[in-house]
């Protein structure tokens, strides 16, 4: 791993990085099931508002924090809360992933849709859907380049053997860089941002809702729709699964 280190420079990123998480189209009242009144739902709201500290520090009207705090939690804190195995962690600490494109969000949250949700549920021989949030986050720090060392080091983007990547990321975790920048392994011109601290994300506004949609046979396919009813992007999963190594 020492000629990984030893070759690769930083990137200064200042620029918005797409992040795509599970979600609905349409708001739901986290409350309706306590009473029927709406003016309990108002009550219950306040009374989470006044306990719950805020993720941030904001110098946005107090009226607005409430919302703020939720867009921040969803799009930024969440996986720094949360803590689970991905390529770049072996779940012993947070990792935030974007990218540079919606497009590329979708090429590999499909993936880990079909491949740790349905799989593990076992519901990849039917069909199902899903509603899914992307947001565009403000990304403003120096971050290690890995993108030029990933044909010398194919470990980094291997489809399914995450052990390479996650030995770089504890490094790069417990020496307290705040990220890195890496080529994606689903979509071929894609990049992706590992972020391991959340100071270096700030700003989360919307960019779009997603629906995906599998299509189950003998080559499933990944429907993906911005719009309901109008497919966007066609996914092959078998493609999914070979990565960019192919």
């Amino acid at each position: 791993m020492n000629d990984l280190f030893s070759g690769i420079a930083l990137a200064d990123v200042h620029e918005d990085m797409a992040r795509n998480i599970v979600s609905l189209r349409h708001n739901r009242n986290l409350f309706d099931d306590l009473s029927s009144d709406p003016t309990h739902w108002a009550l219950a709201q306040r009374v989470e508002d006044a306990v719950k500290p805020p993720a941030d520090r904001s110098v946005a009207p107090i009226i607005h924090r409430p919302l703020e705090d939720a867009d921040w939690f969803g799009a930024i804190d969440w996986p720094f809360r949360n803590w689970r195995e991905s390529r770049y962690s072996d779940g012993s600490f947070g990792v935030w992933y974007g990218s540079e494109s919606v497009e590329t969000t979708v090429y590999e949250s499909a993936y880990h849709w079909y491949d740790s949700l349905l799989g593990d549920a076992g519901y990849t021989d039917v069909p199902v859907s899903a509603e899914r949030r992307v947001w565009w986050v403000a990304c403003d720090a120096a971050l290690l380049d890995l993108r030029p060392a990933a044909p010398a080091h194919p470990g980094l983007l291997h489809p399914s053997d995450y052990s390479y990547a996650q030995q770089v990321g504890a490094r790069i975790h417990r020496e307290g860089h705040p990220g890195l920048l890496t080529r994606s392994a689903r979509r071929a011109d894609g990049c992706n941002a590992v972020i391991f601290r959340p100071g270096a994300l700030s700003t989360p506004r919307q960019a779009c809702y997603l629906t995906y949609r599998l299509q189950p046979s003998a080559t499933p396919q990944i429907i993906v729709e911005k719009q309901p009813g109008q497919t966007w992007l066609t996914l092959d999963v078998a493609a999914l699964y070979r990565g960019v190594l192919q």
